[in-house]
């Protein structure tokens, strides 16, 4: 017999021996031709905190987070909205959130709207086996939602926006919320080693750490870098930064422990996509980024974050200036499980940029935020960003000469390069908007 037949003979072995009684069927060569998908979402995590952008002078030590950056392609042009559920749900429907009524941290994504998870299934047979863990904040206030009733098979962590504390928190599983003690990012990268090493068949796994939103404390000591941070609240709040990079650092611990609990041919047949949901707190953005123009804003401390992918099916290694939506992860996802969708809804696949640099680009790019009755939107293309409000508001920004928004160009007089491309991103706010 030749080594081939006993590899497959190994495998049929094991699989027929396999105690999961309900776990769907599947076959050797579905898992080796179908790349798992880990989509790891950090929470409140600008690029001033992230490893390889030129943005704030202080970084976390992360060697994993720079090890998934450095082994494939860092975006530098990925927009997302300014605030966690509505990023979250522009992913998870591929729509802009003014469709979906997710407009504010909070809001309630209706249970019609179709998932990722469910998406994928549909087009693929079940192929794949789906989670989320972590957080969630897709159902308002609507404590009788669980989010398995939304075509996820698994979902675990917390419900709402976050922790009062790391280590007391509200723990949902199976639609029922307990207290938990264990240190919540390491408690979620538990789940997560658990639920990957049950999987039978390809697994898309929604890794959404709450790490390092606030309230901003001190990690447990072997999970970061920073010293011997006091451990007070008033340390804290005279200088949260340290606090926030250990907290980072304690998430890029966790996310070693998830990477290295795989065998190799697993991490071998695994595509990353680590990003930040929405930029950095006031509290601790960095300059060039301002306190009034960070996470809740539209300008680019808000709004451009960081994006790495790397892995299975990634061939290229770098930068990447493509402009990209959050709305463009569930194209490109469900292409990348084999749903092979170019566009639909607001998303538009960019899976063609993994292993070519002549792979689609957006024209513009967009994201908007709502605060009571007053809405903000803001568009962009390679050159030029507009922002609006409801109000008729508007500024315009050269982002190549002026990539943090100094000068507002209304403030003078147009040239006419200028007006024909606020003319024209005028005109395509309107498309998207109606």
């Amino acid at each position: 017999m030749n080594i081939r037949f006993l590899n497959l003979l190994f495998v049929v072995v094991i699989f027929m021996s396999c105690s999961k009684d309900d776990a769907p069927e599947t076959s050797p060569e579905t898992i080796e031709s179908s790349p798992n998908i880990l989509l790891i979402i950090a929470d409140d995590m600008g690029r001033d905190a992230s490893p390889g952008y030129s943005e704030g002078a202080i970084k976390p030590t992360a060697p994993n987070i720079e090890g998934i950056m450095n082994a494939g392609i860092k975006f530098n042009n990925f927009w997302v909205a300014p605030t966690c559920s509505p990023t979250r749900a522009t992913i998870i429907t591929g729509k802009y959130g003014y469709r979906t009524n997710v407009l504010t941290p909070g809001d309630e994504l209706a249970i019609s709207e179709t998932t990722l998870q469910a998406y994928i299934n549909q087009q693929t047979n079940n192929a794949y086996a789906t989670s989320i863990i972590g957080k969630w904040h897709l159902s308002g206030g609507n404590a009788t939602q669980n989010p398995e009733d939304r075509g996820i098979d698994y979902y675990a962590g917390i419900f709402s926006g976050g922790v009062g504390d790391y280590s007391s928190w509200n723990f949902n599983e199976d639609g029922v919320t307990t207290n938990e003690t264990t240190y919540s990012t390491e408690k979620l990268t538990d789940l997560a080693i658990d639920w990957v090493d049950d999987q039978i068949k390809p697994w898309f796994l929604w890794m959404a750490y709450n790490a390092p939103h606030t309230p901003f404390h001190l990690p447990p000591s072997e999970m970061h870098s920073q010293g011997n941070l006091v451990d007070s609240d008033a340390a804290i709040a005279s200088n949260p930064l340290p606090y926030y990079m250990a907290m980072i650092e304690a998430m890029d611990h966790q996310i070693g422990r998830l990477l290295s609990s795989m065998t190799t041919e697993e991490r071998d047949n695994t595509i990353i996509i680590f990003i930040g949901d929405n930029g950095s707190p006031n509290r601790v953005a960095q300059s060039p980024y301002s306190a009034s123009r960070a996470k809740g804003t539209v300008y680019q401390g808000g709004v451009n974050t960081p994006m790495y992918i790397s892995g299975k099916g990634v061939s290229r290694i770098g930068d990447e200036n493509a402009l990209i939506n959050s709305t463009d992860l569930f194209a490109t996802i469900a292409t990348i499980a084999g749903a092979n969708v170019d566009e639909i809804n607001d998303s538009q696949d960019f899976s063609a940029l993994l292993t070519s640099t002549s792979g689609a680009s957006r024209e513009f790019i967009y994201s908007e935020k709502s605060v009571g009755t007053n809405e903000q939107w803001s568009i962009r293309n390679t050159t030029y960003k507009l922002i609006e409000n409801t109000n008729g508001d508007q500024e315009f920004y050269h982002l190549e000469n002026d990539p943090y928004e100094v000068t507002n160009l209304l403030l003078q007089e147009l040239t006419g390069a200028a007006s024909l491309a606020k003319a024209s991103l005028e005109a395509h706010l309107l498309i998207i908007r109606n």
